[in-house]
């Protein structure tokens, strides 16, 4: 049986020996591989860097944590799991906590409270969350260019993802293609030549019926403009869902001067377009009972737009067994000279970038979203965003070994979360951690490249 006790609990008769577990050892931490992380921040510089583009107007004589205090313990706290702001009471002593944020483990003042971190995210005004947001694409622009100054391509992805709410939180509204109250923030992504992973570097929470064209000429403007000076000789290729198949959008592209592979919904003038093709489709898949999928292309213009566009078109009927045969088809607007098989290859590429949202929102809970105001929201969505681009960051750093690819909440379960006792002398912290951790040897490996990062 199992008996209760102010630190832990007895177990007696389930195991060969009685069993005691006890939560009674200081110094001690069940984040002891967050050094790791804060060793990827300190290397780069992201939460000083960012931190030092907010305008802090507090009197510096009563103010006990400072903007760079605050900005980095929400960070960590969301990267380690405690994403919401009433966590701080349960981690504010932890001895791991208080290293990554800066503090001395032995120091035994809490970190922020609640109210204050609550006071710092309400604080900050749009002026603030603007220059944190375009700081943020700049350093993910910046990292890049370091680890691919040869880079031949870089491809945009911006993804406009449902985040339902469940209170009064300003600017919320019903959306009915999504069938529930939300915001719909949207997110966009860099990925350079033909590598699979794709680099977060714009975040920003929109109202709950925003149409995908609301802001995005700006922000393609302003990331070509970035992108074209880091990488000189690189070529530049935008990628965009259906929603974005906007007159304007398409002008815009086309002043830029870049790639582009637009998805577009289906009408009866595409429809006429591809009618052959899909009328093969159709008789092949009767003939052989399986589906049938073929390509065409043809030009196209609409009456809002100034010219032609070439559009590739996927035909495909769909056999399903116990199913009638379905028509399938698909539109995709572009100005490249790529086969029509190839061009629809290149767009279904983009694909990944739901993957990275998954993360953002399962591992880091991007989503939280519930402050009365809607900047403040909009910072949370922020601070996400920079947990999430150190982990991307250490992902980066583990090329070649087994974590390359995973997830958030793989790499913060294997290199994390590990228990640890912290001591502290006068010159030096030992985070002192299990000999029996399985994944010690990977641990130690990332931990040498993160020292090496420029």
């Amino acid at each position: 049986m199992a008996k209760d006790s102010e630190h832990g609990a007895l177990f007696e008769g389930l195991f060969e020996k009685t069993v005691i577990s006890r939560f009674d050892s200081e110094r001690r931490t069940s984040d002891g591989g967050a050094s790791l992380l804060a060793a990827v921040d300190r290397r780069i510089g992201l939460t000083e860097h960012l931190s030092g583009l907010l305008h802090d107007a507090r009197d510096a004589s009563r103010v006990e944590h400072t903007y760079e205090d605050l900005f980095r313990q929400r960070v960590f706290s969301i990267a380690l799991g405690y994403p919401d702001g009433n966590d701080s009471a349960r981690v504010g002593h932890d001895p791991a906590m208080k290293l990554v944020c800066g503090r001395r483990p032995s120091d035994e003042r809490s970190l922020a409270s609640q109210p204050t971190l609550s006071r710092f995210e309400h604080g900050l005004s749009g002026r603030d969350v603007a220059s944190l947001g375009r700081g943020l694409e700049e350093v993910v622009i910046k990292r890049l260019r370091r680890r691919h100054p040869r880079a031949r391509r870089i491809t945009i992805d911006l993804d406009p993802s449902v985040d339902p709410t469940h209170g009064q939180q300003p600017f919320t509204f019903f959306n009915g293609h999504y069938d529930t109250w939300c915001y719909l923030p949207m997110l966009g992504f860099l990925s350079v030549d033909g590598a699979p992973e794709q680099y977060l570097f714009h975040a920003r929470l929109r109202p709950g019926l925003s149409k995908e064209a609301r802001g995005t000429v700006a922000l393609l403007q302003r990331t070509v403009k970035h992108l074209r000076k880091a990488f000189k000789n690189a070529r530049i290729r935008v990628r965009l869902d259906g929603g974005f198949a906007y007159p304007q959008i398409f002008e815009a592209l086309d002043e830029l001067g870049v790639e582009y592979v637009v998805a577009m919904g289906a009408n009866s003038a595409l429809a006429s377009r591809s009618e052959r093709h899909m009328h093969a489709a159709r008789v092949l898949t009767e003939r052989f009972g399986k589906t049938t999928t073929l390509f065409g292309d043809a030009t196209y213009k609409t009456r809002s737009w100034k010219h032609e566009r070439r559009v590739i078109f996927k035909a495909e009927v769909v056999h399903a067994a116990g199913k009638p045969p379905r028509d399938n088809a698909r539109y995709v607007v572009t100005n490249l000279r790529h086969e029509s098989e190839r061009v629809w290859e290149i767009y279904c590429r983009r694909g990944d970038s739901e993957n990275r949202i998954k993360e953002l929102k399962n591992d880091l809970e991007i989503d939280r979203t519930s402050c009365t105001s809607f900047l403040a929201n909009q910072v949370r969505v922020l601070l996400t965003a920079v947990a999430y681009v150190l982990y991307q960051e250490l992902r980066a750093a583990l090329r070649g070994t087994d974590l390359h690819r995973a997830m958030v909440a793989t790499l913060r379960l294997r290199l994390i979360k590990i228990g640890a006792t912290v001591s502290e002398s006068v010159r030096r912290v030992v985070v002192s951690m299990s000999s029996a951790h399985p994944w010690k040897d990977l641990w130690i490996k990332a931990a040498r490249r993160v020292v090496a990062l420029a």
